[in-house]
């Protein structure tokens, strides 16, 4: 059975995101708002739930999933940063942006790239993901609520409970959201790799 959790946008009530939290913590899979699109979301390191995710996304085993953070200093829990990083980082977080970076050891190695160990991380401007992330105490595993048959993320939430009842464990409703995707920056390397430009803006970031 799914839930449906109508979760204000600006003022999330702490109950409702707790118990999105609470599905995490007990291996759900989730849908939940942010500030680009609606995402799929699951507890790091979880194999069960992140291959319900990969089923739902029909993706190939070498699909990079996003590490979704709370802030700076969580990034750096589970990548390695240098001093440019950081500074690309401190201007562009919170935002619609997903940062290519070195994984450090607390990343599982099955879900860093398996030839140039890195992982996608993010910090999203979004109060219902702050809210769920603090509830959880860590980190989520997330990926882009988009289809292979469908050109653009699902936006809608009373769709998306139709399209996945039955099928993920919670969905959170916070209203009509965004359906362009972040845009991507590769760090990973010591200089800046513009992988996809989508919402975030990179004027000034260009190389």
């Amino acid at each position: 059975m799914t839930q449906l959790l109508r979760i204000h946008p600006g003022n999330p009530q702490l109950r409702l995101v707790r118990n999105a939290a609470d599905t995490l913590a007990n291996g759900g899979l989730i849908v939940y708002p942010t500030d680009s699109c609606y995402a799929l979301g699951c507890q790091l390191g979880n194999k069960a739930a992140l291959e319900r995710m990969r089923r739902l996304r029909r993706s190939e085993r070498g699909h990079e999933f996003t590490l979704v953070c709370r802030d700076l200093s969580e990034i750096a829990v589970y990548a390695r940063v240098d001093n440019a990083a950081y500074r690309i980082l401190r201007s562009l977080t919170p935002g619609p942006y997903t940062f290519i970076l070195r994984a450090t050891n607390e990343v599982p190695k099955r879900l860093q790239d398996p030839r140039r160990r890195s992982i996608g991380i993010r910090v999203p401007d979004n109060a219902v993901v702050s809210a769920l992330l603090e509830a959880v105490g860590g980190p989520v595993m997330s990926s882009t609520l988009i289809f292979p048959d469908d050109e653009l993320p699902l936006a809608d939430p009373d769709e998306i409970y139709e399209r996945l009842r039955g099928r993920v464990d919670v969905v959170i409703d916070a209203g009509a959201c965004g359906i362009e995707p972040t845009t991507v920056l590769d760090l990973s390397t010591g200089a800046i790799e513009v992988v996809r430009q989508g919402k975030g803006d990179i004027r000034g970031f260009e190389r």
